[in-house]
């Protein structure tokens, strides 16, 4: 026959797990930002310990309320009173970047969830038998409550061999695909930045004689390129263009030894990722990893005109290209407009054309002549890659233009970096207007990471009709560094969220000009 106590305590433990669920979910969506890296994600934690003051708030009370002495009726229900009231608290936030149900994600709420009903139950059913049981049960809820954020990190260690097995079964499986398509050419492209620019353009202009596939989107880690072998990877491919993406050490040769490249590609090397990298010379020779793993017969491709590239150097012949440099390949007489940009190449023969393409900058030409020579090398003439030049197009959220009658956006979102931003600021200093900058800065450079956000701040003074900032703390360098060039602190707005920064931009005077809005990077949900 069931009490009043124990209705009370059954209701208490469902409106436990909505939280506790909520907690989870939110935790896992930051562990899988943070790649599902133990040591990244438990900094993470640690330096945003306010994000979880509510919830330890909560847990402090829960705890008070179960430990201390009072009668079991209160007790019950003063904790179903805080798990109530922890619902709305945990209600995961709308996310720029949601939560990706993987097979992964779904092993570890499974995880998770076994985990706590063994916990729970193991205080529970011995407790049955005592006679405040009733509190044990109320004490095992409490503390699966408080423990919700790190459950992820509990899941992912019970879960690592099964991890490991799943990801060399996939691997292998992928590897095999591939050595069944023995006339497949393998190209990899890596770089600190600039190489998915490099990747879609290749792609369109290697389709001019090719049947292509590329890696989607970022598909640039090991198991976003099986996936893409897995799922796309077809007999009647010709060329498979794969971008490697790095944060560590090693990520380059890992790849490598999964795709086998015959060439390769370095578009750039900078002071990115240096929070994990945590030196410049350990990006140089991760990028190189991928030179250091071609077959002596592959080409290798190299920016000239990035000073990082030439000073590692290269043990192997290499193929070079740049825009109005020495180099193999050159791009020179370059007339750049809003409406694109026109310029000829020299291949290393002495062949010239004329190219025309509707993106501009600088940054964008030193792309596509990467993409032209690499093309060029695969058996395409410059006749035939001249009508594919002209059919690019801009790469989602890398200076990607958008007209909207009183207002032009270029939407260069995508995680910026010292280079990055240098480029968006050319190109936005070649409209005419109303300039505006919105940005929260670059992240993930270490302890660079202030005083190259001051530069950024530094070259913008000389750009910018107007700057808008977004994140208090994040806005502190770049603010000093708009003040350094005595740039005028009236046109400088901080906000708190993109939103507010977008509503302040749309309701500014620009005095008749039309508005040039650059969007300069766009920090994931974990910063």
């Amino acid at each position: 026959m069931f009490s009043i106590i124990n209705i009370l305590l059954a209701v208490c433990a469902v409106a436990f797990i909505v939280p506790v669920a909520m907690s989870a979910i939110d935790s896992m969506h930051f562990f899988q930002l943070n790649s599902y890296r133990f040591d990244t994600h438990s900094k993470w934690m640690k330096e945003n310990m306010s994000k979880y003051l509510p919830h330890n708030l909560i847990s402090v009370l829960l705890l008070i309320a179960v430990l201390v002495p009072m009668n079991i009726t209160a007790k019950t229900v003063v904790a179903l009173v805080l798990f109530l009231i922890a619902i709305p608290v945990e209600k995961p936030k709308k996310a720029k970047k949601p939560l990706v149900c993987t097979a992964r994600v779904k092993r570890m709420f499974l995880t998770e969830a076994v985990v706590v009903l063994i916990g729970v139950l193991a205080v529970s059913i011995p407790a049955f038998r005592m006679q405040n049981h009733q509190s044990y049960i109320l004490t095992s809820l409490a503390v699966a409550y408080v423990l919700s954020p790190v459950l992820c990190l509990v899941a992912n260690l019970i879960n690592k061999p099964a991890e490991l097995s799943v990801k060399r079964y996939y691997t292998n499986d992928a590897k095999k695909i591939l050595r069944s398509c023995p006339d497949l050419k393998i190209i990899g492209i890596t770089g600190s930045y600039g190489k998915t620019s490099v990747k879609y353009y290749l792609t369109t202009l290697l389709k001019a004689k090719y049947n292509v596939l590329m890696t989607p989107e970022s598909y640039n880690t090991p198991m976003g390129v099986v996936i893409t072998i897995r799922g796309s990877l077809k007999a009647t491919h010709e060329i498979f263009v794969c971008e490697m993406g790095a944060k560590w050490v090693g990520d380059i040769k890992e790849l490598c030894d999964i795709v086998h490249p015959q060439h390769g590609v370095i578009t750039s090397i900078g002071p990115q990722h240096l929070e994990s990298f945590k030196t410049l010379d350990a990006v140089k020779n991760t990028k190189f990893e991928l030179a250091d793993s071609l077959p002596t017969e592959g080409m290798l491709f190299l920016n000239a005109d990035d000073e990082n590239i030439k000073d590692h150097g290269s043990n192997r012949p290499y193929i070079s290209y740049s825009v109005e440099g020495e180099a193999d390949y050159v791009a020179y007489d370059l007339s750049v407009s809003e409406r694109g940009t026109t310029f000829t190449v020299k291949t290393p023969e002495g062949e010239t054309a004329e190219f025309s393409t509707r993106l501009i900058g600088r940054h964008n030409v030193l792309n596509i002549v990467g993409a032209i020579a690499i093309s060029h090398k695969m058996g395409i003439s410059l006749k035939e890659l001249r009508p594919a030049v002209r059919r690019l197009e801009g790469v989602p959220h890398r200076l990607q233009l958008s007209d909207k009658g009183g207002v032009t956006i270029i939407d260069d979102g995508y995680n910026s970096n010292p280079s990055g931003t240098k480029a968006a600021l050319e190109a936005l200093s070649l409209f005419d207007g109303y300039k505006i900058l919105v940005t929260p800065g670059m992240v993930e450079l270490g302890e660079k990471q202030d005083e190259l956000n001051r530069e950024f701040g530094r070259n913008a003074a000389a750009v910018c009709d107007y700057v808008v900032l977004v994140g208090r703390k994040q806005a502190i360098p770049i603010k000093a560094g708009l003040l350094d060039k005595k740039y005028n602190e009236d046109k400088i707005f901080i906000a708190d969220t993109i939103n507010e920064a977008l509503t302040h931009v749309y309701a500014l005077n620009s005095q008749g000009r039309k508005k040039i809005i650059l969007l300069e990077n766009d920090l994931p949900d974990n910063y």
